[in-house]
């Protein structure tokens, strides 16, 4: 069925691409957290193991609203981890880094989110893409609030 909510195909599919590749950003961010909170060893565990959980949480709740504007656009959403792997402007982590590594990291990686979703906004904004524009706003909110607690806790 045809969509008409207002904003043209082409719109709908460059807003819906950018998208994809927040939620990539926002799933692989998820994914390193989570496997921080399980392997996170040292004189932080305690905190750094709950912050990680309350992180992951949010983010797992945020891909969801992510996958669902893009689907809302008419558009499949992303859901593999090859698909991730070549959307994600954010890298892997294999090994164990230590907690202070970690919480680098994942600064580093919630800027990476930030700058993606502020990307994507342009085209929102052009569009009229209201929704979007609120859910890009919201993402950087929390990624940006997110990135200076985490920052506070190294020198």
């Amino acid at each position: 069925m045809k969509i008409d909510i207002g904003i043209d195909d082409e719109s709908r599919r460059e807003i819906a691409g950018g998208l994809s590749r927040l939620l990539a950003d926002t799933y692989t961010l998820y994914l390193k957290t989570h496997n921080f909170h399980w392997n996170v060893t040292g004189p932080m565990f305690n905190t750094l193991h709950l912050m990680f959980e309350q992180q992951y949480t949010e983010l797992a709740t945020a891909v969801d609203e992510i996958a669902e504007r893009i689907r809302a656009l008419g558009e499949p959403a992303p859901g593999s981890y090859s698909q991730y792997a070549a959307l994600s402007s954010i890298g892997e982590e294999t090994g164990v880094p230590s907690a202070e590594d970690m919480i680098r990291q994942l600064v580093a990686d919630q800027e990476a989110v930030v700058r993606t979703a502020r990307s994507v906004f342009p085209a929102a904004e052009a569009a009229s893409d209201e929704p979007t524009a609120d859910l890009l706003t919201q993402r950087m909110q929390v990624h940006e609030k997110t990135a200076w607690m985490l920052r506070s806790m190294v020198s």
